[in-house]
């Protein structure tokens, strides 16, 4: 089962998030039929998305991250909202992403989205998650997201973030710091523990002072027929009928669930009352 625990720890000074996504990353393997080098970038950047998403606060909150390789030949895009419902897609990536950029939007529900964008130097989502915090938020953020899949199945994946809070004491950062070189190979930690043993081995003397919560992110995709109809429907029914006529039906993809929706002649007549 997917987790996410959120808490603050070190005299309420430093936010901590633990996560296991191994079954979301698996959903995402049989969705997408990845290899493994494909699952293993789609899913560190899932589960950095589950992290983020666990942040928003507004009902309507939603976040997206996407990756772009910078000679155009690799895409990576993910998704989710405050519900904990995540979905992604890759594409191009068999043999990883060689450098490029990094751009997150955050909606809350209020105003303008936040867009913030940087370059990426490294392969490393938790390494590009934390130059993004430092560079679009100023936020200095601790970052250990791990995957490891074999043979079309995810072993484990999850991850531990903190962040450290304004006027954080200089004894609670060591703390923190001290802390994240227990999840150098998350991947492995996760594997071993879990996000429940990882809550109860590092961290149960500091909850026992300020309590957890707990959520459980998954992998769906909120596309549906009626969405997608809400899509076609500013192309016109003259435009529409043209598609028909050339192609026999209209058609539309859907990239994070890897679903197909067609409208024949006679059903795109009907969504305009003919």
């Amino acid at each position: 089962m997917n987790k996410l625990y959120k808490a603050l720890v070190y005299d309420r000074e430093v936010s901590l998030s633990v996560l296991e996504t191994t079954d979301l990353v698996q959903q995402a393997i049989k969705i997408h039929n990845l290899s493994d080098t494909a699952a293993e970038i789609l899913g560190g950047m899932l589960t950095a998305c589950a992290y983020m998403a666990g942040c928003l606060k507004s009902e309507k909150g939603a976040v997206s991250l996407t990756v772009k390789s910078c000679d155009g030949s690799a895409t990576v895009s993910v998704s989710g909202d405050i519900n904990g419902h995540i979905r992604g897609y890759i594409d191009g990536a068999e043999n990883g992403l060689k450098g490029g950029t990094l751009t997150v939007i955050k909606d809350d529900g209020f105003f303008r989205p936040f867009i913030g964008t940087c370059e990426l130097k490294c392969n490393d989502v938790s390494e590009n998650l934390m130059q993004y915090f430092h560079q679009s938020e100023q936020i200095e953020t601790a970052v250990a997201i791990g995957v490891s899949v074999k043979d079309g199945k995810c072993l484990a994946a999850g991850g531990v973030v903190m962040q450290l809070l304004p006027n954080t004491h200089e004894e609670n950062m060591d703390k923190a710091e001290n802390a994240m070189q227990s999840f150098v190979n998350a991947a492995e930690v996760i594997k071993t523990l879990g996000a429940d043993g990882i809550m109860e081995k590092f961290f149960s003397a500091e909850i026992e002072k300020s309590a957890s919560y707990l959520t459980f992110p998954a992998y769906k995709c909120n596309c549906s027929r009626k969405k997608i109809e809400g899509v076609i429907l500013p192309l016109g029914l003259e435009e529409l009928l043209k598609i028909c006529e050339e192609e026999g039906k209209v058609s539309v993809h859907c990239h994070y669930c890897n679903t197909d929706y067609a409208f024949t002649k006679a059903e795109v007549l009907r969504l305009f009352g003919k």
